[in-house]
């Protein structure tokens, strides 16, 4: 059996959510809405657990406040974001992140869906954590 360099679809999957996924991290940390959204379905959801209060927020509203605050990469805040873990199945997949800016220690558990040839975060269950 010849052996190539062609990724397998699972394994190119995986490549590209990747990326998806360290283009979001990227934005958030330099604070740049555009490419955010580019990472996130137009109809995304967003929901989250923040110091025992339940939070639900549009994807506009979430790209707003990240428009209006300080990036961390501003104020040459340490870069404090992982991929912590990435499971794939056919055109599904999900993803553990960690967000730390300043005080704050977001986990993330994102949904992603292919659509044509991109994945595209559908989903967002985030929840800060004491350190």
């Amino acid at each position: 059996m010849p052996v190539t360099d062609k990724p397998t679809p699972l394994e190119g999957s995986h490549a590209q959510i990747l990326q998806t996924l360290q283009t979001y991290l990227d934005a958030i940390y330099d604070g740049d809405v555009a490419a955010l959204r580019s990472t996130f379905h137009p109809d995304a959801h967003l929901f989250a657990e923040v110091r025992g209060e339940i939070v639900q927020k549009t994807l506009a509203a979430y790209l707003q406040a990240v428009g209006e605050r300080e990036s961390p990469a501003a104020r040459n805040a340490p870069y404090g974001m992982s991929i912590l873990s990435v499971e794939v199945l056919g055109k599904i997949a999900s993803a553990k992140v960690r967000v730390q800016l300043g005080e704050n220690n977001y986990y993330n558990f994102l949904s992603l869906l292919k659509i044509g040839c991109d994945w595209l975060i559908v989903n967002k269950l985030y929840s800060h954590l004491e350190p």
